[in-house]
């Protein structure tokens, strides 16, 4: 039987570098990913032309970016922030403590296309 439950603290890797993406589980309908962004580090601006990537804020807070343009959004823990397909989406940790959060992309294979920051 495949697992169905997961803690998601077990997954979650911090690095001083760029942000670890650590995959939770992954089918062709969905890839669940845990993010755990220190303070000043960010997930460049990117799309995915195919799907759509929902994201579960469990802790801290950060600037979510909403289009080429760099137009932002505050976003904190207990929100729920959806980039539809061809929507242009990151993060900028502003916080003091690390931004902690649950990705959701769906379809899987939905493409990926990073931006250039202006």
């Amino acid at each position: 039987m495949k697992e169905r439950v997961y803690k998601s603290s077990d997954f979650l890797e911090s690095n001083t570098g760029d942000p670890i993406r650590s995959v939770i589980s992954e089918s062709k309908e969905s890839a669940v990913i845990a993010w755990h962004i220190n303070p000043g580090q960010k997930i460049s601006a990117h799309l995915h032309p195919h799907g759509q990537d929902t994201w579960i804020i469990q802790s801290g807070k950060g600037e979510y970016r909403l289009d080429k343009a760099g137009t932002t959004k505050f976003i904190r823990a207990g929100d729920v922030v959806i980039a539809y397909p061809g929507d242009t989406h990151g993060v900028l940790n502003t916080g003091s403590e690390p931004l902690i959060f649950i990705s959701v992309v769906s379809p899987s294979l939905s493409g990926y296309e990073l931006l250039h920051d202006q």
